[in-house]
């Protein structure tokens, strides 16, 4: 293998972990990953799982699995961002497992909520700050599956853009036109229609809302469409993809879907209503 097919190969190979790492670190750091841990009760290790995003138009189940049938179980819960009073409700024991369901929201309706094990009077709450679920409407895989391949695919050219720049190499054009592309197809054509399916809007960043992940979508194809035309004029330059992949980098450490659709109870219902209606 030549030198220069050897380079090539390692900068795709250094891509691709970059980019592997950088997906899952989003994925395990945002706000719609679960909430685990692991509790012990007496001689039994207990590890938990907390659902922090689910379908609309179903309850979302808890469940926690609990070899030890002296354990009982409490799920207590109310809408984010509301004036309801917590609820409590007795978790059923089916087998190993103590089960219970938090109510179906609408689209972008969240629910707060804890979950504690009780044993011989002593109470063993999972998580100290509740845990927040979104609920979000079904997106059609075939929207869904190519909306996350452009995306991926937009942040391994990227990437190898960015090397490419670093390394000195003579392709930057077409990997920069690739990142491009794909990320337009991804996120701003695919992106506003996942967003439609899941929580009935098209678009909630700049300048009709502050929904970060459209925002940094946004912001981040506009460094990629100044790096392909900077290019243009003067392939040699090296610069501008570098500072577009820095860009990316950065908002892609922003957790995905914080400061996401969310509604806010509070600005529709009034806590005189509230009590009234209790």
């Amino acid at each position: 293998m030549s030198k220069s097919r050897l380079k090539n190969a390692l900068l795709w190979i250094l891509s691709i972990v970059l980019t592997l790492t950088i997906v899952i670190y989003q994925r395990a750091t945002g706000p719609t990953y679960p909430v685990k841990g692991e509790v012990v009760i007496g001689s039994e290790t207990i590890d938990y799982k907390l659902l922090r995003s689910h379908d609309t138009e179903i309850n979302a189940p808890v469940e926690v699995e609990v070899q030890d049938m002296e354990v009982t179980g409490k799920l207590t819960f109310k809408r984010f961002k509301s004036y309801d009073e917590w609820t409590t409700v007795e978790m059923r024991r089916e087998g190993g497992k103590l089960l219970s369901e938090l109510p179906s929201q609408p689209a972008a309706g969240k629910i707060e909520y804890h979950v504690s094990l009780y044993k011989d009077g002593r109470e063993y709450q999972l998580n100290e700050e509740p845990a927040v679920i979104r609920f979000k409407g079904a997106v059609p895989r075939p929207i869904l599956i190519p909306h996350i391949f452009f995306m991926f695919i937009s942040m391994l050219f990227g990437m190898r853009a960015a090397l490419e720049a670093i390394f000195k190499g003579d392709d930057n054009r077409f990997y920069v036109g690739v990142t491009l592309v794909t990320l337009f197809l991804g996120g701003l054509i695919l992106g506003p229609i996942v967003q439609k399916y899941a929580f009935d809007a098209f678009w909630t960043g700049w300048p009709f809302g502050h929904d970060l992940t459209d925002n940094k979508t946004l912001a981040t194809f506009l460094f990629w469409l100044f790096a392909y035309f900077k290019l243009r004029k003067n392939p040699s330059n090296r610069l501008w993809p570098i500072v577009a992949a820095v860009v990316m980098l950065a908002v892609y450490i922003i957790p995905h879907s914080v400061l996401g659709s969310e509604i806010d109870h509070t600005k529709t219902e009034t806590a005189v209503e509230q009590t009234i209606d209790e």
